[in-house]
């Protein structure tokens, strides 16, 4: 990520939330090649019904772009090659059942989605859909992820040599 849009980033996240810490959280952009070019993976969150990337907490020693891949089976059901270089990052204001807001950076993983389960750990509470990175960024509340979603199809590819399984 370049200097300029990490700083507007940053910039973006102190007016948004002040100067509480924020949150890490990573997540993964899951996609694969159609007849019709790129596509992306977007689920429903479970609170709200929004339309999210798979995404969620790191755990103890793991390794950020493993959490991603982890987060992507967990809450859709997909698995494949993910990238240990990141998309990029956004931020999002979580907000708790007590009504708090908290703060998260998230840094996202493209994974590049090779089997997508019938049945998977949160296969109740979320609805999975296809569309093309464009659609995608006007699906999503978050302008920075829609943003890094429009840019995506065009450098999908050069993600696929830094994979790992």
């Amino acid at each position: 990520m370049n200097q300029i849009t990490n700083t507007h980033l940053v910039e973006r996240a102190r007016r948004l939330f002040g100067d509480s810490a924020c949150k890490l959280q990573v997540a993964a952009l899951p996609w694969r090649v159609a007849d019709n070019g790129i596509e992306v993976l977007l689920i429903t969150s479970r609170d709200t019904g929004r339309w999210v990337l798979p995404k969620g907490g790191v755990e103890k020693d793991e390794k950020l772009w493993r959490g991603a891949a982890r987060e992507a089976e967990e809450e859709a059901g997909i698995r494949g090659a993910v990238s240990r270089r990141e998309a990029g990052r956004y931020f999002y204001a979580k907000v708790q059942w007590i009504g708090r807001a908290v703060p998260c950076e998230v840094i996202v993983y493209p994974l590049e989605v090779d089997v997508v389960a019938d049945n998977w750990k949160e296969r109740d509470s979320r609805a999975r859909t296809w569309v093309s990175p464009a659609e995608a960024a006007t699906m999503v509340e978050e302008e920075d992820l829609g943003a890094m979603l429009r840019a995506f199809e065009e450098s999908a590819a050069s993600f696929r040599a830094d994979h790992a399984k």
